[in-house]
């Protein structure tokens, strides 16, 4: 008795199997533009999909957005494979499968589990509740409430749902000028101290001999080995480290 398993309302259990030559008269019937020899080629064949799906299964909450897209790659392997390829439709159909749900896997690595968007689409209704009820605008705090939810969780689940913005969008447009959301944000990295910090680093720099100051930016801006930066210079890395030391030890007197 073979093991009875529902997916997507199909019990798998209850297909047909075909023996290999059946699938072969089937396979030429489909390439004559047969649909009927089609979709029960394609019924017959779904537990492929599900011995597949049962290898990913534990990367999403729901098995059956799997066997749907296995379906799909099951249904492009039917519509392209050729019997005289002279391979068994299996070892054809198996890589387009896989690499379907792969596709899906890879683009929807960012997915929303459904218990999260459940909480968010909630937590948007009693919002417009809320407001209905009132001229105010909800806060987080009254829709936690509302739903007795701690206010974490509710902005976790919003943010969730919530679609990207490119800083490159505008937020204020006219004729003469527009604004970005990139403008509004402030870049820590651009302070005025470290700005002047990066000054007094270059000055320093521009102390050291020209074969010591190759040697750091090489090091340190480039981000290169030692043994990468004796290659290019010619020298030994013994000399490379004894000189880049050196180096250090001086800008750390110039800038002291």
């Amino acid at each position: 008795m073979s093991k009875k398993v529902i997916i997507c309302g199909v019990d798998t259990s209850a297909l047909p199997k075909l023996s290999q030559k059946e699938s072969n008269e089937l396979l030429i019937r489909i390439e004559q533009g047969d649909a009927n020899a089609r979709n029960y080629f394609i019924n017959c064949n779904l537990r492929l999909v599900l011995s597949i799906v049962q290898r990913y299964s534990y990367r999403v909450d729901n098995p059956d957005d799997l066997f749907q897209i296995g379906c799909v790659g099951l249904i492009k392997a039917v519509d392209n494979f050729r019997v005289s390829v002279g391979v068994c439709f299996s070892t054809y159909a198996v890589p387009m499968i896989v690499g379907e749900i792969r596709r899906f896997l890879r683009e929807g690595s960012m997915r929303v589990s459904r218990g999260i968007r459940d909480v968010a689409y909630q937590a948007l209704q009693t919002r417009e509740k809320l407001e209905a009820e009132s001229v105010d605008e909800a806060s987080i705090q009254q829709i936690a409430d509302e739903m007795q939810l701690p206010v974490y969780k509710v902005l976790y689940c919003l943010d969730a749902i919530s679609e990207p913005v490119s800083l490159s969008e505008a937020v204020y447009s006219d004729e003469d000028d527009s604004l970005t959301l990139q403008d509004h944000i402030s870049d820590g990295k651009c302070s005025e101290y470290i700005w002047a910090e990066n000054v007094t680093l270059f000055d320093a720099l521009n102390t050291l001999e020209d074969k010591e100051k190759n040697i750091l930016l090489k090091r340190y801006f480039e981000g290169k080995t030692q043994m990468e930066v004796s290659r290019e210079i010619g020298l030994s890395q013994a000399q490379v480290s004894r000189l880049e030391k050196n180096a250090m030890v001086h800008l750390r007197n110039e800038m002291s």
